[in-house]
């Protein structure tokens, strides 16, 4: 039993990286843009926040540097996609590119360094329950905070005026010029806002989730994160479930290894990968329930001035 409530702990911590990125390239989406440089931001983030507690022994202050990193990134990709109306896949995919490479050269001098050991986390009481304490109430402050922020995203989007005109801006960024809204600095800011989501979760995978530094330590987890938004049709919710469901696939290829399933740990890494083309394919079966919940300027180009 024990080894059942470790692995849903580690689901929780797993998840969160992937639902906090997820959100955030929600966010991006629902304002009618794709930003296909995930991963490239979450690295230049990872060690943005690594370096940062390094040098200061603060998290959050890692957190704040991974997320300023993350919105600067998300800043440039808005700007030639937004206003010089370069093409928002290719422009993404150079972001990545830059990303990887930039965050390898930056962090060269930090692949043998160490962080301050991380205080241990328990909410009062409930963190000594059996078995689900350990699991479910000794994780980092974040890991609530990201259910948190899943419940405040719900609230924005669908009861908030703001959320209606971000959401119009994706639907028809047309009719929302129109009517007097700043369409393409509205898309800026979403795009920074997701950005600096991107790059939380960069900074949490550095200094939390495994607090050290590796390049390309974020493994893909980038582009699942933008698989996440399709499989749970754009809304928050849905997102953090399913990154509670990669998140536990990604940790089982640990706990069968640990349970001496007789596996090729080789086979085992691929499954979250498995798993994420499994669903986009399962998904994709409904083009109509595609398009019935995709925002319908995902990915076109606004020419309007504003």
């Amino acid at each position: 039993m024990e080894s059942y409530a470790l692995l849903l702990g580690s689901t929780l911590s797993a998840g969160t990286v992937l639902a906090i990125a997820a959100l955030g390239l929600l966010i991006n989406e629902k304002a009618g843009i794709v930003n296909l440089g995930a991963e490239g931001m979450m690295l230049c983030a990872a060690i943005a926040g690594f370096a940062t507690v390094v040098h200061t022994g603060n998290t959050w202050l890692g957190f704040a540097a991974g997320m300023a990193v993350g919105a600067l990134l998300a800043a440039v990709f808005g700007v030639l996609v937004i206003w010089l109306n370069t093409n928002q896949y290719a422009t993404g995919l150079a972001l990545s590119l830059f990303g990887v490479g930039f965050s390898a050269f930056a962090g060269i001098s930090y692949v043998q360094a160490k962080l301050p050991e991380l205080p241990r986390y328990a909410i009062p009481v409930l963190g000594d329950i059996p078995l689900a304490g350990p699991a479910l109430f000794r994780q980092h402050p974040l890991v609530y905070l990201t259910m948190l922020l899943v419940a405040a995203l719900v609230w924005f989007l669908y009861r908030s005026r703001a959320g209606l005109v971000l959401r119009s801006v994706g639907e028809s960024p047309e009719s929302a010029h129109a009517l007097g809204y700043p369409v393409r600095r509205i898309r800026l800011l979403a795009v920074m806002a997701g950005g600096a989501l991107c790059g939380l979760a960069g900074a949490y995978i550095s200094t939390v989730y495994t607090p050290l530094w590796v390049e390309g330590m974020v493994a893909g987890r980038g582009w699942i994160a933008l698989a996440l938004t399709t499989f749970a049709t754009w809304r928050p919710a849905r997102v953090l479930l399913g990154a509670y469901l990669f998140g536990g696939v990604t940790m089982l290829q640990f706990h069968l290894q640990a349970s001496g399933v007789q596996v090729a740990s080789q086979l085992l890494s691929m499954l979250p990968y498995v798993a994420t083309i499994v669903v986009l394919a399962l998904i994709s079966r409904n083009p109509a329930w595609i398009r019935a919940n995709m925002p319908a300027s995902l990915g076109k180009p606004f020419y309007a001035g504003s």
